[in-house]
């Protein structure tokens, strides 16, 4: 999932002035002696500010540090996603290494794409085929009872360490500790991704993963380890997302996993908006137009494509390209280029490529993000009147 970066204020707080020095400090390390240092200061204030829920802080220190220093955002990010995704709890005074893991799903439909409670008989098989294909041989395991859209999963640091917390417990048979209710409105969407969400635990400075315990044994890679996962879980995913196609990725550390099912699922918004434009409302790709235009605030943060058909300015659709941090716009194949290369092999050869960055403009009313219009105008897609409603939102 996209981790949208908060607008800090003009002065920070003392945490996060610390947070910023923290930092920046331990980019400057000479010494991995001197790195442990830093580190252990910087996990305090981390843990202090996500145990008692201050986020804001931690937003803050990293906007502030994303416009002054690359290196030191880049380690305050890695910490506090460390410090949220893993944990270490005592059962019986023996000492356990918690992670929380998400085994993502990308799928696509022209319907929707399923969501909510998994039955017991699915469960049990998907935690038979992580222990069997993914885990350790010493990993514990539990699992969430449901299948999850990105909508639900937690969107700050601390709200992710509570779900680690909880399913960590659970998977030691200790007292499970509260967790906040889930209220999220899930958005309907052509193409998206399903989380499988669980937490391991190991004794501590065990093994979690197969490609951890037989580093050299070819059938326990990350690749072979997917192979087999994707193999015997793809008839139990096909009844949990009936009407959809799907890719299933490899069970993985929380953000790893996340972010990786973020880039996939791009391409496959692409492929499903041209497909739903020809199925809804009979227009070929060849009588389709895409309008690709980089929206931020000064750098582009995501690219957003807005159809027409050929002959009008009127975007009937669109769908989103979000970028995941510097490196992802590569100036070798640039964004822009691999969207334009993708959508004509799907058939849209009439591409407008927008100079600039427009700015994030969403619609008052409803929330949903402007498309650009061949006239280099962000507008509302707005599908023909006796189109198909569904979807109601955009990727």
């Amino acid at each position: 999932m996209v981790r949208s970066r908060s607008k800090s204020s003009t002065r920070l707080n003392r945490d996060a002035e610390k947070l910023v020095s923290l930092s920046l400090s331990l980019n400057s390390s000479g010494s991995r002696v001197e790195d442990r240092f830093w580190e252990r200061e910087l996990d305090t204030v981390l843990d202090k500010l996500m145990h008692s829920g201050h986020d804001a802080t931690i937003e803050a220190a990293l906007e502030t540090l994303y416009q002054r220093n690359a290196g030191a955002y880049e380690i305050l990010v890695e910490h506090a996603e460390t410090l949220s995704e893993s944990m270490m709890l005592q059962k019986d005074g023996s000492d356990y290494d918690v992670l929380l893991i998400v085994a993502p799903v990308v799928a696509w439909t022209r319907f929707n794409i399923p969501y909510g409670p998994i039955r017991p008989d699915l469960l049990d098989a998907l935690k038979a085929h992580l222990h069997g294909h993914v885990l350790a041989a010493d990993a514990r395991l539990a699992l969430a009872p449901q299948l999850y859209s990105v909508d639900q999963m937690p969107r700050s640091f601390s709200a992710t360490r509570q779900w680690l917390a909880r399913l960590g417990a659970q998977a030691l048979g200790l007292p499970l500790p509260r967790m906040a209710a889930d209220d999220a409105e899930i958005a309907n969407l052509l193409a998206d991704t399903r989380y499988l969400v669980g937490a391991v635990a190991v004794p501590q400075g065990a093994p979690i993963f197969r490609w951890q315990e037989n580093p050299a044994k070819p059938e326990a890679t990350r690749e072979s380890c997917l192979a087999q996962w994707a193999a015997q879980t793809t008839p139990l995913f096909a009844d949990l997302l009936p009407g959809c196609g799907f890719e299933c990725l490899l069970p993985d550390a929380y953000y790893v996993s996340n972010r990786e099912a973020d880039r996939r699922v791009r391409p496959l918004s692409l492929r499903a908006s041209v497909a739903w434009l020809e199925a809804t409302l009979g227009l070929t790709p060849d009588r389709l137009r895409a309008v690709i235009a980089a929206c931020g605030e000064t750098d582009p943060e995501e690219y957003r494509i807005g159809f027409t058909q050929r002959q009008s300015n009127d975007v009937i659709y669109g769908c989103a390209w979000p970028l995941f941090g510097r490196e992802d716009d590569n100036p070798e194949l640039p964004a822009i280029d691999l969207i334009a290369d993708l959508l004509r092999e799907l058939g849209v050869n009439d591409l407008r490529k927008l100079p600039g960055v427009l700015p994030m403009e969403f619609c008052d009313d409803c929330g949903a993000p402007y498309f650009p219009n061949p006239l280099g105008e962000l507008v509302h897609a707005e599908p023909p009147e006796d189109a198909d409603p569904a979807p109601v939102h955009f990727h």
